[in-house]
């Protein structure tokens, strides 16, 4: 039988009110983000490199929350 994930707030997280705060979770193989306000809504499956570098690029300034255009 699998355990529930254990959802992590994160530690930048201003707390009530905070609009823009995502919660990752060890799943096995690879990473869970959710977001807090929505716990229940869709989530994203990383693989552990992939989150490695997302979490990089915040720390570095280089992902600042604007919205990015794809191509489809």
């Amino acid at each position: 039988m699998k355990s529930a994930p254990h959802w992590r707030k994160s530690s930048r997280s201003a707390g009530a009110g905070e609009s823009e705060c995502v919660e990752p979770a060890d799943l096995g193989l690879g990473v869970g983000v959710r977001d807090s306000r929505d716990p229940d809504g869709p989530r994203l499956i990383l693989r552990r490199d992939v989150f490695a570098d997302v979490v990089a690029g915040i720390r570095a300034g280089r992902l600042t929350g604007q919205r990015v255009r794809t191509s489809r």
